[in-house]
């Protein structure tokens, strides 16, 4: 079996990658290491790539930008593969606003340029898309919240469970990067409905783990808890750090792609996060850094919030549950932060 990662350098790229070759497929991953462009050095995902080639024996490297539509459909001319699971994408809600073209071209024409790949040569293959809860907009800041000591909680008993996959994608707010996102999701469904390709859009949450490469513009948790490892200031950007987020570790997004694999539908959607149980606000960030790492977090609030940010979001895992029952949530949060905190412990940068 063979399986296609585009962004196979990136954290859900690269644990998909880990993960499958484990269950003895050979894997193909497209990666030009772009984050170093968009975040420097910091950004740089070059040592994931080689760390790829020593230790898996099938790993096949592609140098190679989503962009480039003739060498992606030869690349899928020549692989064929069994599965594709596709997770390049520009990354950042703020870097977006600057550098537009780049973010749509990246988004959604290289998404577009992996359908028609798909398409032309091996349509009846598992197309996975890492969508994004920014598909949503700002629509979820209009649910009435209620003001609690260290978080914001939604205060209408229809979302106690989170946001579920009926939420409305339309009139709101998205930032440049959810537009470009949202145009890649419809897409991706479309190419499900009107090809009857088998395709998934995973709207994640915050998708995170110890392999993580957080900066300041992505990656929140994996960078919030690099500011306490390191001791740097984290700034927390409006609503008084009591906005909400839930956290999933990139091996529960992994298995659940293996399951979705071996009993594909077309055009299928879902909210994929930490649900309730894993969501956490700034504070309840810093105050859980502090215990696991014994550092002080040291932080700044300012006044501004980001446009078209969320203050509460988590994943209804409703759906999710209920079409693939085998799958659930393994690694709490505490389990998150303590890996997280433990990598960034070990290294020197």
């Amino acid at each position: 079996m063979k399986l296609l990662v585009t962004g196979s350098a990136g954290l859900i790229g690269s644990e998909v990658c880990r993960f499958f070759s484990k269950l003895g497929y050979e894997i193909h991953g497209i990666d030009n290491n772009q984050r170093k462009c968009f975040f420097g050095k910091s950004g740089d995902t070059s040592k994931i790539t080689t760390q790829l080639q020593e230790k898996i024996k099938n790993f096949h490297h592609y140098d190679c930008d989503i962009r480039d539509r003739e060498k992606i459909l030869n690349l899928f001319k020549q692989i064929k593969p069994n599965a594709i699971v596709h997770t390049a994408a520009q990354p950042s809600h703020d870097l977006a606003a600057k550098i537009p073209f780049d973010d749509f071209e990246i988004n959604a024409v290289g998404t577009l340029n992996i359908l028609e790949a798909v398409r032309s040569h091996c349509a009846d293959s598992p197309m996975i898309h890492m969508s994004t809860n920014k598909v949503y907009g700002d629509a979820p800041n209009k649910i009435k919240l209620k003001e609690l000591e260290t978080r914001w909680e939604y205060d209408d008993p229809k979302y106690k469970n989170g946001i579920n996959e009926n939420f409305s994608i339309d009139q709101s707010k998205h930032s440049i990067y959810g537009a470009s996102k949202l145009s890649s999701d419809i897409l991706t469904q479309e190419y499900g409905r009107y090809f009857g390709i088998p395709t998934c859009c995973l709207r994640g949450g915050c998708l995170t783990g110890p392999n993580h490469s957080g900066v300041e513009l992505h990656g929140f948790l994996s960078y919030l808890l690099k500011c306490n490892v390191k001791e740097q200031k984290y700034k927390v950007f409006g609503y008084k750090g009591k906005q909400v987020r839930d956290n999933i570790h990139s091996e529960d997004v992994a298995s659940f792609i293996n399951l979705f694999i071996k009993n594909p539908k077309p055009a299928a959607v879902y909210n994929i996060g930490g649900g309730k149980d894993n969501s956490v606000s700034l504070l309840e960030c810093f105050s859980l850094a502090e215990n696991i790492s014994g550092k002080k977090m040291i932080y700044e609030i300012l006044e501004k919030n980001r446009e078209g940010d969320h203050i509460v979001y988590f994943s209804d895992l409703t759906k999710i549950k209920e079409d693939y029952p085998e799958w659930d949530i393994s690694k709490n949060i505490k389990t998150i932060f303590s890996e997280i905190i433990d990598n960034w412990l070990s290294k020197n940068e």
